[in-house]
């Protein structure tokens, strides 16, 4: 009977989490999707406990189970939030296969570089929506149209450079050639490019 009930209040728990994040992305305005959607799944977690801790309709379950569940249900949903919204959100494979069939289901394999510059960066208000995210993240900030980074930012790319350069395929397969051009895509990068900005450069004009 335990099983049953902790079936039952979990299935409370998912229908919580999409009626409340139904709820946000319908009538609320949304910043960044990920942390929109882990704060819904907190609050869905929430409700549910108070469900689960304050009514007898659980009363088969003890406080160590009930607490398990809830700690359950918080990981549940953030592998909702990072699975499903933000991935449809951002994830270029889905962009990919979206214009695929928007175009007939067939493209030029040559023409792709054109899809992703002049209509994918468009379409998707990528610049807009990655700078939103960043700024909101506290990892940038933009102050006379120039974008900074900021010591969280510096913090996160010492972990991602580090991640990057050792613990990725060193050997991964692209477009039918095994490469390591992904441990360090900058090695092709132009040296002196004319969009840099910043106080530096500010003040020897």
């Amino acid at each position: 009977m335990k099983l049953v009930s902790s079936i039952i209040a979990t299935v409370m728990f998912i229908a919580l989490l999409l009626v409340t994040y139904c709820i946000h992305i319908w009538y609320f305005p949304v910043n960044v999707v990920f942390y929109a959607s882990i704060t819904d799944a907190f609050i869905a977690a929430i409700l549910a406990a108070a469900v689960l801790f304050f009514t007898g309709l659980f009363s088969r379950l003890g406080g160590f189970e009930k607490s398990q569940l809830v700690a359950i249900w918080l990981l549940g949903g953030y592998a909702f939030a990072i699975s499903i919204p933000t991935v449809i959100d951002r994830s270029l494979s889905f962009y990919i296969l979206e214009k695929l069939e928007q175009r007939g289901g067939a493209i030029l394999v040559d023409r792709f570089e054109d899809v992703f510059t002049k209509e994918y960066m468009s379409e998707y208000r990528l610049v807009d929506v990655r700078l939103t995210e960043q700024e909101s993240s506290g990892t940038i900030e933009i102050k006379n149209g120039c974008v900074l980074l900021t010591e969280r930012g510096r913090t996160i790319i010492l972990v991602s450079n580090f991640f990057r350069s050792h613990l990725l395929p060193q050997q991964r397969l692209l477009r039918g050639e095994y490469t390591d051009d992904l441990t360090n895509p900058f090695r092709e990068s132009i040296e002196a490019p004319d969009y840099s900005c910043g106080p530096s450069l500010d003040n020897s004009n």
